[in-house]
């Protein structure tokens, strides 16, 4: 079932807000999903990765969750095209809003973690940045976006049935900033139940016109990257949602009628807290088996080394498995940019210490790895 939402007129009630507090019940069930997550969290953390590995892992998770997120709403690229377009621009015609969603997730989930490294705090001013991220095709210079102004309605596209309608646009500002207080206030929550709660409610808001269910799956990534749920950036918990769209869709409807003001304000959200937590443990089990699979071919943890590269520099990584010195050309070969960006690129990142200049000729410049990475990286 393919949702779809639709401008609509205007002319519900409206809500009388008291702020947000979540009702929901810490089950048998869900407390056993944490333990296992705590579990898996304390497991990966002490599990000995090379720099390597771990920059090819998690370059193939955040390829996962662009693929995943963006195929829940519909886009028909296929994962090796989706690595086809970040790696290299590939252009598929006919595909031209696909290839753009790609790119704007896959930037958004970079922003992520910029600010999960930077420690920077959820607010909504930082929710509006993800989502013009997320719409913005791959550009990295985009304007904060306002929140919708008027009504819309989430339709299944098939029956043309009425699946969700959201609050009224001028309720939307005062339950986003709820919202951003109660992220402020819930640091006493388990960080999985914090980011549960925050991924509903987002979707209940449906703030924008597009790009909810997206910006809402980034919002939680970032509640668990901040709260020390990162798992070294090796899952996706997109994969879980996309497996089964109907449970995903079904856990997040709840309430006694599709009205957000008819019952779903107010609803109990245990079920989809569960499903939530219930993903993640799925999810973190899976890194687990896959990094003892890796971890048992030998090699020393550094990832302390790459947690603080960005996207493109553990994608640059890559380049040194063939050779210890690399050019600008092989930059711009490698990102599918002009070789004076791939010059400029180069440079930066001799300021920032990840390269150093090892011949420095202007017409034969070749770099490599920084000490500390180049002895942890040919270890």
């Amino acid at each position: 079932m393919l949702l779809v939402a639709k401008p609509r007129n205007s002319g519900h009630m409206k809500q009388n807000r008291k702020g947000f507090s979540p009702k929901y019940s810490i089950t048998p069930a869900i407390a056993g999903w944490l333990m296992r997550i705590e579990a898996v969290r304390q497991s990966i953390d002490a599990l000995p990765i090379t720099p390597q590995v771990l920059a090819s892992l998690r370059e193939t998770a955040r390829l996962f969750s662009t693929h995943y997120s963006t195929a829940i709403e519909g886009n028909l690229l296929t994962q090796a095209q989706v690595v086809q377009v970040v790696a290299n621009g590939q252009h598929f015609p006919g595909r031209e809003r696909d290839q753009a969603e790609v790119l704007g997730y896959y930037s958004a989930l970079d922003e992520a973690e910029k600010l999960a490294k930077a420690r920077s705090p959820l607010t909504e001013a930082v929710i509006r940045r993800l989502h013009a991220l997320v719409m913005g095709g791959g550009k990295t210079r985009v304007k904060p976006t306002p929140y919708r102004d008027a009504q819309n309605v989430i339709q299944d596209s098939r029956s043309g049935s009425i699946v969700y309608l959201p609050p009224e646009a001028g309720d939307v500002p005062g339950l986003m900033k709820d919202l951003a207080g109660w992220l402020t206030v819930a640091d006493d929550l388990p960080v999985p139940l914090k980011a549960a709660v925050a991924h509903y409610q987002f979707a209940t808001i449906h703030p924008y016109y597009d790009g909810n269910g997206r910006t809402a799956r980034l919002v939680t990534t970032l509640i668990l990257h901040l709260g020390g749920y990162g798992l070294k950036g090796l899952y996706a918990l997109e994969e879980y949602y996309a497996c089964d769209l109907g449970a995903y869709y079904r856990a997040l409807d709840i309430g006694s009628s599709h009205n957000y003001y008819m019952g779903r304000a107010e609803a109990d959200v245990t079920p989809w807290v569960a499903y939530f937590v219930e993903g993640m443990a799925s999810s973190f089990e899976k890194v687990q088996a896959q990094a003892q699979r890796e971890a048992a071919t030998g090699g020393g943890d550094q990832s302390r080394l790459l947690r603080d590269l960005d996207a493109k520099q553990r994608k640059a990584i890559s380049l040194f498995a063939e050779s210890r010195e690399i050019s600008s050309r092989e930059i711009a070969a490698l990102f599918g940019v002009k070789q004076r960006a791939a010059s400029a690129l180069c440079q930066y990142w001799v300021e920032e210490g990840f390269f150093v200049v090892a011949n420095a000729s202007n017409k034969a410049r070749r770099y490599r790895l920084a000490d500390a990475l180049e002895k942890a990286f040919y270890k």
